[in-house]
């Protein structure tokens, strides 16, 4: 039995225009000797380039010669071989992906089916095999080039999805995001409009991968506070999650919110928007994944650090009940941050009503298992712990005390 990939066409790397990738219908040749095909090349000479794309030499002249040689044989290659498969494996050879990159790096390019065209290639390129990820990664000039079409005025919506699915495809590979990190918020500001645009204009795939690379560029506090007071970045995040119904997308979301969440005022505003009712209705249901309730649970003890956060937990009964619920049913991590979510609610600001929620949900029960199972090893959790023991056993007339030193519950 032929196997799938056995009937896919390789097509010759010659027989591909160093700009479009597409095999070339009328090629051309340059006085450089590089041949293009003739529509690719004549809208690089109409946009006023005097260069070679793939060679970036001077042109002595700016005349095209058609390689009729070279259509010949692309002409009895497609006859022999039929039409060519949408499935057929991508390459790319360092002197049509320098041409590439070298038309990418044409700031007069907003839209037309060659930029386009090009950047889809490069996609299929990238999701072909890692190998082929590695070396968009590493060549001279690539991430720059694509980064810049972010930050031009005016692009087309679907230029930008595309160069955010590139992005994201690429991301993984060492020193890209760094990379993007240094580009997109230290120099084009101007990125940050694209991919927002691509986030609220977007398709649902592209809004997944742009909040992802979002997300991972926010690597420092600087960075992270310069995303997050981005005019209109939060609302339409918190937009993506109270809009949209897909799951992949909110994990995505909630995570991005996760690393932008440094400073009160963006607690402060998440809580305006209405964030921790979306995160009560996420972590009470049973059906979402560990990952996406575990990113609320993390989202929920950042937001519980301000006061407006503490106060709309306090006032959300079932937020209180499903985080005690959740308790020692993930990880080590989303754990210690219920515990810190309680903690902030009954202890600090003392609510009867979050304490009786608790008990309702045999929370002391759970907080008892953490401190025995350990999770509570680090000195502020051993505190919260003890700390929540105290107030809830008092509260609802258990009777109860708690030795921080020795972890055990006695009768008082």
């Amino acid at each position: 039995m032929m196997r799938r990939d056995e009937l896919h066409i390789n097509v010759p790397n010659p027989f591909r225009c160093p700009i479009s990738m597409d095999v070339m219908r009328s090629p051309v040749s340059l006085s450089t000797g590089v041949t293009y095909d003739r529509s690719s090349i004549q809208h690089w000479l109409d946009a006023g380039h005097d260069t070679c794309p793939a060679t970036m030499q001077i042109l002595q002249s700016k005349d095209f010669v058609p390689n009729l040689n070279l259509r010949r044989l692309i002409n009895l290659w497609a006859q022999s071989h039929g039409p060519i498969s949408p499935a057929s494996s991508p390459t790319l050879s360092d002197q049509q992906l320098r041409g590439l990159v070298q038309y990418l790096a044409n700031e007069n390019e907003k839209f037309n089916q060659n930029l386009f065209n090009s950047l889809s290639k490069m996609v299929d390129f990238a999701k072909s095999k890692d190998e082929n990820r590695r070396f968009l990664a590493n060549f001279n000039g690539f991430v720059p080039a694509v980064v810049g079409v972010l930050n031009r005025e005016g692009v087309e919506i679907e230029v930008l999805e595309m160069v955010m699915r590139l992005l994201d495809l690429i991301a993984s590979q060492n020193g890209v995001v760094e990379q993007l990190h240094q580009l997109i918020t230290k120099s084009n500001r101007n990125c940050l409009s694209s991919i927002q645009l691509v986030l609220q204009s977007g398709s649902l795939s592209s809004k997944i991968e742009s909040a992802r690379v979002l997300g991972s560029i926010a690597l420092d506090a600087d960075s992270k506070r310069l995303i997050a007071e981005k005019e209109g970045l939060l609302t339409v995040l918190n937009d993506l999650l109270t809009s949209d119904t897909d799951r992949s997308l909110h994990d995505v979301v909630v995570s991005c919110l996760v690393s932008l969440s440094v400073t009160r005022s963006v607690k402060s505003e998440l809580v305006r928007f209405g964030l921790v009712q979306f995160i009560t209705e996420t972590l009470s249901n049973p059906d979402v994944s560990v990952s996406l309730a575990e990113k609320a649970m993390k989202l929920l003890s950042k937001i519980a650090t301000c006061a407006e956060g503490r106060s709309e937990i306090s006032g959300e009964p079932k937020c209180v009940a499903a985080v005690a619920e959740r308790l020692m049913k993930g990880s080590m991590a989303a754990t210690e941050d219920g515990v810190a979510v309680l903690w902030s609610v009954c202890c600090m600001v003392g609510d009867k009503r979050a304490r009786e929620c608790v008990g309702k949900s045999n929370g002391v029960a759970k907080i008892l298992l953490v401190m025995q199972s350990g999770y509570g090893e680090g000195h502020f959790m051993r505190r919260m712990c003890g700390d929540l023991m105290k107030v809830l056993s008092v509260g609802l007339g258990m009777g109860l005390s708690y030795d921080t030193m020795t972890k055990h519950i006695m009768p008082c």
